[in-house]
């Protein structure tokens, strides 16, 4: 099992003229220590189960391009891009950029968006969820014409492009990993099956019942269901002096026996080091053997 970090909070000690170098030393630590992939939310107010919205919440893909900056291996990704933020051309492009200016090491996650709030308030057009998920397929369609060869016209029920042309060209081959996030049954793990070589699901009590629907949506789209990556949402909550390590050594086994894949979520006290320490030393490695 892989383990990644995401980084879902930039309200620091030291306030806002800190963010920038506490985040460098806490993807820095975690690049050094072994996790497989550093992520930041798309969101431009924090989420209530973060803290409140006038916490610091930082742009999503200018945060990328400076972690960028500040680690050599770890994959980069969103978790996940609301589709409705950006136009799909714009998207292919800023996922592009991050491959190539981080050696190949861009993640493209994507979802339908849910964040209505902080949309109004940024005037961002919300639409239904119907269409969501419309511009979520024609998103991805899009970056995939993007990162071929070919730059013939694109011409989607919602979006049309006269030129998709890419340059230059993502350096992950055949593109940089595509990641949906979410677990609707009828769409999100469709096209899961059919687009993503990863998908990214909660880890509550139906986790293996939405494994067996993704399985079900392989079978129907001819996808060998072995070659999706299945990652899950975690908190790493080790405990203040590491009391919990055995505890969540548990459950990531208990996630890894159901298929599971890789881990994914918040550190909790991540700005601190130490518990970024902890797992490269207690989790990371015995993960790898489950």
């Amino acid at each position: 099992m892989k383990i990644g970090l995401h980084v879902p909070d930039f309200t620091w000690d030291g306030g806002d003229p800190e963010i920038a170098a506490t985040l460098a030393r806490v993807v820095r630590t975690a690049d050094d220590v072994g996790f497989d992939r550093i992520s930041v939310m798309d969101h431009f107010f924090q989420i209530a189960n973060h803290g409140p919205a006038e916490h610091a919440m930082l742009e999503a893909y200018t945060t990328l391009g400076f972690l960028a900056a500040h680690t050599r291996r770890a994959t980069l990704l969103t978790l996940v891009t609301g589709v409705i933020y950006r136009y799909p051309g714009l998207l292919a492009k800023a996922v592009t950029t991050l491959d190539v200016l981080s050696g190949g090491r861009a993640m493209l996650g994507i979802g339908a968006a849910w964040n209505e709030e902080e949309s109004r308030a940024l005037g961002i057009p919300f639409p239904p969820l119907k269409e969501r998920f419309e511009q979520l397929e024609e998103a991805i369609q899009i970056c995939l014409k993007m990162w071929s060869d070919d730059d013939s016209p694109y011409e989607g029920t919602l979006f049309q492009l006269e030129r998709p042309m890419n340059s230059p060209q993502a350096l992950s081959k055949p593109h940089p990993p595509i990641m949906i996030g979410g677990s609707g049954e009828r769409k999100t793990l469709r096209f899961v099956a059919r687009y993503a070589q990863s998908c990214n699901l909660f880890g509550g009590p139906d986790l293996a019942h939405k494994l067996d629907v993704l399985r079900a949506h392989c079978a129907t789209e001819g996808r060998n269901y072995d070659d999706i990556e299945k990652t899950v949402a975690f908190h790493f909550d080790l405990g203040e002096h590491g009391e919990k390590v055995d505890e969540v050594l548990t459950r990531l086994r208990e996630l890894a026996d159901l298929g599971i894949d890789t881990a994914h979520g918040k550190v909790f006290h991540a700005d601190k080091i130490e518990p970024l320490e902890l797992m490269g030393r207690e989790i990371i490695p015995a993960a790898e053997k489950f």
